[in-house]
């Protein structure tokens, strides 16, 4: 059997990699099973791969809406655009929650003009700036472009002092984080150059997906009980995570759902985050 992937590709239909990816979900073995018989009857040639997708999604709905949120991870941080400004607060969160201090979109000052900056982190007096790429679609990856730009940008800026965690600061690493993959080549120049790369799977351990499953550090674009709607509401209210939605539940009576409707959300909210995915 064929499929057609994202990038338009025709490659063999892979049962065992569909098997793994649906057993990350969190759904049990036997439940998997029959989503994975369930798939293999409504298959033809030529099939897309967001087709099965989304099949897959709706199958694992139906034995638990956390299987489908977590299943769904990859979709739902394509969720904090159209323009990125939501996964730069996300990646933000995400080192905030491993004890970094964070400031967001700067203007700084370097030795020949003035940058944009993303984020820039503090941790054992350290400091990184991270430059965010996002993506609207999973057929788009950075190329070696990308980290060739944020390079100049960075010797530019590290032997300038900046006023951010105290009056006298130094950049003294420079790191880039995408929703989806870097090229080979992307990854080779950035490890030559001492640039760290963070992206959906990459490092190998520590990358996007790893660091959100390990903490539970879920985007609430995850959750299956809130329309689109609902969600970006959420965001512009500073909820980017579900763990926050947990801790101030009173957040969704501000958006006008109701007292039923919060209990399903808040369920689904705790079995997301109560799985740890190593």
């Amino acid at each position: 059997m064929k499929v057609q992937k994202h990038s338009g590709n025709i490659v063999d239909f892979d049962r065992e990699k569909l098997k793994r990816s649906l057993l990350k979900s969190g759904a049990g073995t036997l439940a998997v099973d029959n989503v994975l018989q369930s798939i293999e009857q409504q298959l033809y040639d030529g099939i897309t791969t967001k087709k099965i997708y989304k099949l897959a999604g709706k199958l694992l709905k139906r034995i638990a809406a956390s299987h489908a949120a977590r299943y769904n991870l990859r979709s739902a941080l394509q969720l904090l655009g159209p323009d990125g400004f939501f996964f730069e607060k996300f990646v933000a969160r995400l080192f905030e929650y491993e004890g970094y201090q964070a400031m967001l979109n700067l203007n700084l000052q370097g030795h020949c003009v003035k940058h944009e900056i993303d984020i820039v982190i503090q941790k054992k007096q350290i400091i990184t700036m991270i430059e965010c790429k996002f993506h609207n679609s999973n057929a788009v990856n950075s190329d070696v472009k990308v980290p060739m730009y944020i390079l100049s940008r960075f010797n530019d800026l590290k032997d300038s002092n900046h006023r951010l965690f105290s009056n006298h600061d130094k950049i003294s690493r420079c790191c880039i984080a995408t929703n989806n993959r870097f090229t080979t080549d992307a990854i080779a120049f950035a490890s030559c150059m001492g640039i760290e790369l963070l992206s959906w799977d990459y490092p190998k351990t520590s990358n996007l997906k790893s660091k959100i499953d390990l903490n539970g550090l879920y985007p609430i674009t995850c959750l299956t009980t809130l329309s689109s709607i609902e969600k970006e509401k959420l965001l512009i209210l500073d909820i980017l995570l579900v763990r926050e939605l947990i801790d101030d539940a009173d957040r969704l009576t501000k958006i006008g759902i109701s007292p039923g409707r919060i209990n399903n959300i808040i369920k689904e909210a705790h079995a997301l985050c109560n799985y740890n995915g190593s």
